[in-house]
């Protein structure tokens, strides 16, 4: 599954986050994220690693 592109609904299951949260971060935390025509894909190893990194911390903003 690790090299197969995953959808913006596949993405939010995987991550456990909703479709919201995950248009979110692509325009405010730059999820790794691929636009393809009018569609968004994602790579699970991208996305693991992003998050490892810290970029889904505090992505609701409320810890301003």
């Amino acid at each position: 599954m690790s090299d197969r592109w995953l959808s913006v609904e596949e993405i939010a299951a995987y991550l456990g986050v909703s479709k919201d949260t995950i248009y979110s971060w692509i325009n405010k935390r730059n999820i790794p994220a691929h636009r393809i025509g009018r569609f968004w894909k994602f790579k699970v190893i991208e996305v693991d690693e992003w998050v490892r990194s810290g970029g889904a911390a505090d992505a609701d903003g409320s810890a301003s």
